[in-house]
């Protein structure tokens, strides 16, 4: 059985996965993952009519927001929850047709594509892989080579979204505006579309991921407090260890509370590190520090670790044996074999983590290690922007950069390394996600009171980068692309595809992307981008900081 994926940085030769994932994904949770965003278009084919009709329904928008973050990269593995899925959409389907019927609505939809997505129900299980193929990506969306890149743009965007919308939700929080605009960008990848309108569409997801990072902000900073500049330990603690990974905090704050009293030690690792500058998590006396670097380096790092791991999010690869019976999976996540932890009300029960902590044992000694610090939000840089500008009216600053996002493990990711140090002594690197654990570990010095390494937090924290270079911009009344602002991004997933949609809807201009260009992109619509907005690749560290300096 063949696949068919190109949604990610590392897709097979550049082009597209089709025997196997390099992410790991098999053909069949390929198909699966196929069959899934078809039944979600159809879902929201239903929710657009019902929204139509003055009615809402909450349970199919927060399907909607799971489903989409379940095929982001790196997420869900396994075929049985992803059928699962399927399954939860079909009997979503069927009951708002049945109140679409009880209100006496006409069912009409705008093309004869999305009618056959929404009255599409899932087959017996024999012929679902097979039908898979008559649904799968280059079917649906298209031959013609632009229409169908600005579709991919468009879902891979949605896909982004909805991660950050499910962060949010998770906290109670959700936003009438985004889940209106996941339901309108699903139909739309079977509408019939002009370019310019498919271009003008994508800016305005663009615009909605704003607000959806500002929602998931404000669920973050009103549940756990404004991050705070804080030194994170990168040593080890003798005794039982348990280690979380991917990005939910309040799966961590979870873990806190029933680890509390327990003789065990709590290590974050990736996209986790940010966590720790929260005071609402940093009270915990036993969330002790760190543990590893970048999640394409978990395979080895987890087994290493003696103590049971927790998968909160994205950034899954395929356990070792080593390791496979320490491992638990939570939240979208899922790889077939592994335990699942499932919630109730809203709540978690990690007593099997905790019991799988507590029988390996953990570290056999105490290991001592260097600090890195995080806490550099959108509350700490404010506080400091009157102490910025004047180092930079002064000549102290010369120009801040923004380097970060996704890591990845395809050479020639190095180039961030390098370029992180070769920046001159007389400028600030702002940071985010796990693109900078390339280079965090180096020791950058200061300027004055502020360290030339200023961490904003995870990928789910962009939205804090961006805030502040705003923030810049009005204090000193010019452009965004007026300021001694660069941005040079890293991506491999999908909610770094929305990220950049959100700085090109914001009029950004001069971004540099790599380490490569995305395969989903056809050379029309990179031309497009390039003359818009001077999107541009990145080359090597030294031309390009030689030109940006320049500039």
């Amino acid at each position: 059985m063949e696949m068919y994926c190109r949604q990610c940085e590392q897709t097979a030769a550049g082009r597209a996965c089709q025997m196997k994932g390099v992410c790991g994904k098999t053909p069949e949770a390929a198909a699966w993952q196929d069959l899934l965003v078809y039944s979600l278009i159809g879902l929201a084919a239903y929710g657009r009519i019902i929204r139509e009709h003055a009615l809402t329904d909450r349970e199919a928008e927060r399907l909607i927001v799971k489903g989409l973050f379940a095929t982001v990269t790196n997420v869900n593995f396994d075929p049985e929850k992803l059928k699962g899925l399927v399954e939860q959409i079909d009997q979503s389907k069927e009951k708002l047709r049945a109140d679409l019927w009880k209100k006496g609505a006409r069912i009409e939809f705008s093309s004869q594509c999305l009618k056959a997505a929404a009255e599409w129900t899932i087959p017996a299980d024999r012929e679902v892989l097979s039908h898979a193929r008559a649904v799968a990506l280059p079917e649906i969306l298209g031959r013609d080579e632009e229409i169908r890149s600005l579709r991919e743009i468009m879902l891979y965007g949605l896909k982004g979204m909805a991660a950050y919308a499910d962060h949010a939700a998770i906290l109670g929080h959700r936003q009438e505006k985004v889940n209106a605009f996941l339901i309108r960008g699903l139909c739309s990848l079977l509408e019939d579309l002009s370019p310019a309108d498919y271009l003008t569409l994508i800016m305005e997801l663009g615009q909605t991921n704003l607000a959806c990072m500002e929602l998931l902000d404000a669920a973050h900073t009103g549940h756990f407090g404004h991050p705070v500049p804080t030194k994170v330990w990168l040593g080890k603690h003798k005794g039982p260890a348990i280690l979380i990974s991917g990005h939910d905090l309040y799966d961590l704050q979870q873990l806190l509370q029933q680890t509390e009293g327990r003789g065990i030690w709590i290590y974050t690792h990736g996209e986790m590190l940010p966590a720790h500058g929260y005071p609402g998590l940093k009270k915990y006396p036993h969330l002790v520090g760190h543990y590893g670097t970048a999640w394409q380096n978990q395979q080895k790092e987890f087994d290493e670790f003696p103590g049971a791991i927790l998968m909160t999010t994205n950034c899954l690869q395929k356990p070792r044996d080593s390791y496979q019976e320490r491992i638990f999976t939570t939240g979208v996540v899922g790889w077939p074999g592994v335990v699942h932890i499932g919630e109730k009300d809203g709540r978690k029960d990690f007593s099997q983590v905790i019991e799988k902590a507590l029988s390996c044992g953990g570290f056999p000694e105490e290991i001592d290690g260097p600090n890195l610090t995080v806490g550099f939000g959108h509350h700490t840089l404010a506080q400091a922007a009157g102490e910025i500008i004047k180092a930079h009216q002064e000549g102290k600053i010369r120009h801040l950069f923004l380097i970060g996002g996704c890591d990845g493990a395809r050479p020639g990711r190095n180039y961030y390394t390098e370029l992180a140090r070769m920046v001159p002594d007389d400028c600030l690197i702002l940071t985010l996600a796990c693109g900078k654990f390339r280079f965090n570990h180096l020791q950058f010095g200061s300027i004055g009171p502020f360290p030339r390494l200023l961490d904003c937090g995870q990928c789910n924290d962009a939205y804090s980068a961006i805030k502040t270079v705003v923030e810049l911009a009005g204090i000193l009344k010019k452009g965004v692309n007026e300021l001694p602002v660069s941005l040079v991004l890293s991506w491999y997933e999908q909610k770094a595809v929305v990220i950049l949609l959100t700085l090109l809807s914001l009029g950004v201009r001069n971004i540099r992307l790599g380490p490569t260009l995305p395969a989903f992109v056809s050379p029309g619509i990179w031309k497009v981008l390039q003359e818009k907005f001077q999107l541009r690749a990145i080359t090597t560290p030294e031309n390009d900081l030689s030109e940006i300096l320049g500039r």
